[in-house]
């Protein structure tokens, strides 16, 4: 095999194989369904269809945490769609959300359905419709979208930049490695810095900016994604790893976090969520026992 710092890019990049390492049979570069379905629709007013990802994470927090403040509007069906096998290529799920990517919301409480995709755009729509965990505030509520924003945009170095050269990629290079390890270490920075004075990340009060950020960076403190944590010593980040926990503890973030999972113990997995009695009923362990 030639030295991979060989590579030379041709004048027109086309698509003639795999480019190797996991997703990539998922992977391809045009838009658009590749098989004809329809999406499950259950009876609750809100229809998520997600994966339990970090950013899958981020919206069955926010809506568990609704239901916890005493929003019944905010009942939920959530439908696993297996980005594994190509769900979110299915003409139903496009047409929820054209860059098929999990999540996707399909609201239809009122008398037309709205459909809502990228976990941000679904957060901002959920927080409005309740009046919840925004703040009204102009400052407050600038400050929380804010930050909001700032892991839209920084969060991909994390999973596509750092997550894929040294977990995912067929063969390691020093370099991507080193450059998107130096930028997650400073995002850490920033969040650990801003947290020595502020309860959360917004300030002090609990906010969809924490619901954003936790399921990524908190799981990066933990050493739960990309086997990264000694390499990246996420020890070091005290405030971060006060946050971490703070939140982890939080009802309906242990909820949320269970929904539309796929992966560790059979326990913390409810696949599908169609009822709050699913948690006690329904999680992958009792399912599995039930079917012998």
């Amino acid at each position: 095999m030639a030295d991979q710092n060989d590579y030379v890019p041709p004048k027109v990049w086309s698509w003639d194989k795999e480019s190797g390492g996991r997703f990539a049979n998922i992977n391809r570069p045009i838009a658009g369904p590749t098989h004809d379905k329809d999406l499950p629709v259950g009876k609750h007013p809100l229809q998520l269809y997600s994966l339990g990802t970090p950013n899958g994470v981020k919206v069955t927090v926010m809506l568990e945490e609704l239901l916890a403040a005493g929003h019944s509007g905010a009942e939920y069906d959530a439908w696993l769609i297996n980005i594994g096998e190509g769900d979110q290529f299915s003409s139903g799920f496009v047409d929820a959300n054209p860059n098929s990517k999990i999540p996707a919301l399909v609201d239809r409480s009122g008398d037309t359905p709205i459909r809502v995709f990228e976990s941000g755009a679904i957060l901002i729509h959920l927080a409005e419709k309740f009046g919840a965990f925004l703040p009204t505030d102009p400052a407050q509520r600038a400050e929380t979208l804010s930050w909001l924003m700032w892991q839209m945009g920084s969060a991909p170095f994390l999973g596509g930049g750092f997550g894929h050269f040294y977990a995912y990629a067929p063969f390691k290079q020093e370099y991507p490695i080193n450059r998107y390890a130096m930028e997650v270490k400073r995002q850490m920075d920033v969040l650990d810095r801003r947290l020595a004075d502020n309860e959360y990340i917004a300030g002090s009060d609990y906010s969809i900016a924490d619901m954003a950020i936790w399921p990524w960076y908190g799981a990066l403190a933990k050493g739960l994604i990309y086997d990264a944590g000694e390499f990246l010593q996420v020890q070091d980040y005290k405030n971060v790893q006060r946050w971490t926990d703070q939140l982890a503890a939080r009802p309906a973030v242990k909820r949320g976090r269970m929904v539309n999972r796929v992966m560790g113990d059979p326990a913390s997995q409810l696949r599908e969520r169609h009822d709050a009695s699913d948690f006690d009923l329904r999680t992958e362990d009792k399912l599995q026992a039930a079917n012998g």
